[in-house]
């Protein structure tokens, strides 16, 4: 089986169209990760206890309630994606 050489270049162009994607991505998701850690520790110098408390309690239920969301949204996605089958 001969090798395409115009296939086998496409392929290196993509893959490193690909690896720039992805330390694209590490770098948004680590300053995403500091922006997590310097919100949570203004959140303590700033707040009371039980101000913090409720606060992360309130994050906590958005978080879950989006999950549950997207969850609806994926298997709403996946059932309209497949085939109806007349009876």
């Amino acid at each position: 089986m001969a090798v395409d050489p115009l296939v086998a270049g496409n392929f290196g162009i993509q893959m490193a169209i690909a690896i720039e994607k992805f330390e694209a991505l590490e770098n948004f998701v680590n300053q995403a990760d500091h922006l997590r850690q310097q919100t949570l520790l203004h959140m303590s110098r700033i707040l009371l206890t039980n101000q913090a408390v409720r606060g992360l309690l309130a994050l906590g239920e958005y978080f879950h309630r989006l999950r549950a969301l997207c969850s609806r949204w994926n298997e709403r996605s996946c059932d309209s994606m497949s085939p109806k089958i007349a009876p």
